[in-house]
C-alpha cells in the first residue's frame, strides 16, 4: 500500500513538474514582491532602521525568506483550484489510485517550487551584501526550518484550493499571511514596538522562526529558540492538514 502511494504521489508530482517546468513565470511572479522588498528596505528605508546589526539585509533576509514562501504557496490553491473546476480532480479519482496522492503531489510541488524561489532571492541577497557565518549544518538546519514551514503553509493552502468558489478567492487568503512578518521580528526589533504590537510580535510564530533562521545564518547560538520555531512549524502542519483532509473528504464524497 505505501508503495502504491509513493509511486501514484511521484506519478502526480511529475505531472506537476513539468507544468511549472513549462511556465517559469511561476517561480519569477513569487520571487518579485520578496525581491522588491528586499530592495526597498535595504536601499529605501534601511538607513533610518536601527537594528543594532551592521548589515541590515543580513537582518532582514530571515523574513524576506518567509515572505518569499507566503507569496508561493498561492499557486497551490490556484493550481489545486483549476484541476477541482476542469473536471481533471473527479477523472483522478475515476482511476485506480491512492486519493492521498493527488493532494501531496501538489504539496510537494509547492515545496520545490519554493525552496527554488528561495534559492533565488539568497543569491539576489548575497549581490546585495548579505554574507552568513553559519556552516554546513546550520544551513541544513535553515533549510530544514524553511523545507517544513513550507510544507505547513501549502496545507493551509490546500483548504482554500478545494472550496473556493473563485480563483480569487483560492488565492487571496495568501494575503494575511505575507503581512504577518511585518508584525514580527523580521524587520525591526520588537523592542521598538508599542506594548500591544509588541506583545502580538513577540507571540506570534513568524517572529520564532524569523529569530531562529537569523542566529543560525549569522551563527549565533539559538538555544531554546530553534524548538519554538519547530514546535510552531509541527503545530500549524498538523492543524492545517486536519483540516484540508477534512475539505477533501467533504470534496470527494
Amino acid at each position: 500500500m505505501t508503495t502504491h502511494v509513493v509511486q501514484d504521489t511521484a506519478a502526480l508530482l511529475g505531472r506537476s513538474l513539468r507544468h511549472i517546468a513549462r511556465s517559469p513565470d511561476t517561480i519569477i511572479t513569487t520571487v518579485v514582491m520578496p525581491i522588491a522588498f528586499m530592495l526597498l528596505f535595504v536601499y529605501v528605508l534601511g538607513g533610518a532602521i536601527e537594528t543594532g546589526t551592521d548589515s541590515y539585509v543580513t537582518y532582514l533576509l530571515p523574513g524576506i525568506l518567509l515572505i518569499t514562501v507566503a507569496s508561493g504557496i498561492s499557486y497551490t490553491a490556484y493550481r489545486l483550484f483549476l484541476d477541482t473546476t476542469s473536471g481533471i480532480f473527479e477523472r483522478f479519482h475515476a482511476m485506480p489510485i491512492a486519493r492521498s496522492s493527488v493532494l501531496w503531489a501538489h504539496v510537494l510541488t509547492s515545496l520545490v517550487a519554493n525552496l527554488i524561489s528561495l534559492v533565488v532571492v539568497v543569491g539576489v541577497a548575497l549581490l546585495m551584501g548579505f554574507r552568513s557565518g553559519a556552516g554546513v549544518s546550520g544551513w541544513l538546519a535553515v533549510t530544514g526550518i524553511l523545507a517544513l514551514f513550507t510544507v505547513a503553509l501549502t496545507w493551509i493552502a490546500v483548504i482554500p484550493g478545494l472550496t473556493a468558489t473563485s480563483v480569487d478567492g483560492a488565492s487571496v487568503f495568501s494575503y494575511p499571511l505575507i503581512l504577518l512578518p511585518f508584525i514580527s521580528s523580521a524587520f525591526v526589533p520588537t523592542a521598538t514596538m508599542p506594548g500591544p504590537v509588541r506583545w502580538f510580535a513577540e507571540h506570534q510564530p513568524v517572529t520564532a522562526i524569523v529569530d531562529a533562521i537569523r542566529d543560525l545564518l549569522t551563527g549565533q547560538p539559538v538555544g531554546t529558540g530553534i524548538w519554538t520555531a519547530l514546535a510552531w512549524c509541527v503545530g500549524i502542519l498538523v492543524v492545517a492538514y486536519v483540516l484540508a483532509d477534512l475539505a477533501y473528504r467533504r470534496r470527494i464524497a
